[in-house]
């Protein structure tokens, strides 16, 4: 049961649309959120993934403003986030009315207006829902752009984007108000999930409210108009802004984006987003935001604007100057040949030839080709992903490669193989045959990760850190 305060109810009740109701206000946000899951369609498409999960007793009711997305039932219980299909990165646990922002991010674009030197900015990314989705939509083409505040979080923001096989991320880890200064008019797009009061999340957390306090609320407000500035001049003429919040209150949403509209005026043209998805309408601003009240699409309460640079904006600051001492050259080209023949000849993988192949110390990295150019106007954490380390004799492969890129040879491990495999340990073969080496082991044709093939068995290469104690099977 929701813990509302009066102060609370009183906001609402002020805030609310005329068509809509306190007691459906109050009623939803006392029912428990409907589960709902996200395909990763870097690694299974819609179609297969429905094929692989129906007979396990998924039930799907298609989410309308995500392709995706679908709100699920599962008449076999199992903790999902201990399935093998989601340690694998088929799919992501994320709530429905959180894919809205991506979707509007990429409503007039498609997959042929990404290209090599596209690049998106995430400014508050973690746990990386939003940024897996956004990956998903450009096909791991271009440069996305991934911060976090939080230091503690962006260690889960890089497993996720590594177990849902992004490779064309860069992780920063800054106050994102430094974006206009450091890269200024860079993006052409960019997402702001903003910090926030968090009110919509009341169906998830029942004490979310529980001490709410409005003048509190102000604090964020000056945080979220300095972000959205910020925001702004970090976008190219011609991009496109998404700012969204799970807040349900008008001074964190509308008054913002009309704040971001008094500092910048002409150059500032709000995106009507009433034809985003069928019945979107029905949550709908008079500006063209979406205001999701829980009782529309019995989701979370969510906001969503969509704003349009449409011309140069002046530089608040001078450019600061360049940062020295970047740990990665680009390797050589018998590195690079090395390197690709090892890849082709033990995995079947070609390597992306719009790639840069970065070398540091003994260790090669694959780069977005359009990082380039941002390299040394910012510090970042971790640039693309790692490809191997150099041996005595040859490469080693990591397992962040294996899970991004694509290979058509593979051994397919069964349900029990596969449990065991992500526990750590070994794989006894039924016979004895040649032993091959390095093998990349599956399930439901994708990628688990890598064992040594001996011929008797395969020998277990996973990471120590995500070899799990407990691992879900569905009894059927």
């Amino acid at each position: 049961m929701a813990h509302f305060n009066q102060n609370f109810l009183d906001s609402i009740e002020r805030e609310l649309p005329d068509h809509l109701s306190m007691e459906d206000f109050i009623a939803y946000s006392n029912q428990p959120l409907r589960l709902s899951i996200r395909v990763n369609t870097l690694k299974i498409s819609v179609t297969d993934f429905i094929e692989l999960m129906t007979p396990k007793g998924w039930q799907f009711d298609p989410i309308p403003w995500c392709a995706e997305g679908f709100w699920v039932s599962n008449s076999v219980e199992i903790q999902l986030g201990n399935s093998i299909e989601h340690l694998q990165g088929l799919f992501y646990i994320q709530e429905a009315s959180s894919m809205l922002p991506p979707t509007a991010l990429f409503e007039t674009a498609s997959q042929c207006d990404i290209h090599a030197d596209t690049r998106v900015l995430d400014m508050a990314s973690a746990p990386g829902s939003k940024t897996t989705q956004i990956a998903s939509l450009m096909e791991n083409k271009g440069l996305l752009v991934a911060n976090e505040y939080s230091a503690s979080r962006v260690k889960v923001l890089h497993a996720n984007i590594a177990r849902m096989g992004v490779s064309n991320c860069a992780l920063t880890h800054f106050d994102a108000r430094v974006f206009g200064e450091y890269l200024f008019e860079t993006f052409d797009a960019i997402l702001l999930d903003a910090p926030c009061s968090g009110e919509g999340t009341i169906r998830k957390d029942p004490d979310a409210l529980k001490n709410w306090d409005n003048n509190e609320n102000k604090g964020i407000v000056a945080t979220q108009k300095a972000l959205i500035e910020s925001a702004f001049l970090a976008l190219k003429p011609g991009g496109s802004l998404v700012y969204s919040t799970c807040a349900l209150s008008r001074q964190e949403n509308q008054d913002v984006c009309h704040h971001l509209k008094s500092v910048f005026n002409d150059a500032v043209e709000f995106m009507p987003l009433s034809g985003l998805f069928p019945h979107a309408d029905k949550a709908c601003t008079e500006e063209g935001f979406l205001h999701v009240w829980p009782q529309i699409y019995d989701s979370e309460g969510f906001f969503v604007a969509k704003i349009h640079k449409l011309a140069s904006v002046e530089r608040q600051q001078e450019e600061p100057r360049k940062q020295k001492n970047f740990p990665f050259t680009p390797a050589k080209a018998k590195q690079v040949a090395e390197l690709s023949e090892y890849f082709k000849a033990t995995f079947n993988i070609d390597l992306p030839s719009d790639a840069q192949i970065m070398q540091r110390d003994l260790e090669f990295w694959l780069f977005p080709n359009a990082v380039q150019p941002l390299i040394g106007k910012m510090r970042f954490q971790r640039i693309g992903i790692k490809l191997a380390d150099t041996l005595k004799k040859g490469y080693k492969v990591r397992h962040e490669a294996i899970l991004a890129l694509h290979s058509p040879t593979q051994i397919e491990l069964t349900d029990e193989q596969a449990k065991a495999f992500l526990m750590g340990r070994d794989i006894s073969l039924a016979e004895k045959v040649k032993p091959q080496g390095e093998v990349i082991v599956s399930y439901a044709n994708n990628p688990l990760g890598v064992a040594k093939h001996l011929g008797n068995k395969l020998k277990n290469n996973l990471p120590r850190e995500l070899v799990k104690d407990k691992i879900a099977l569905y009894e059927l």
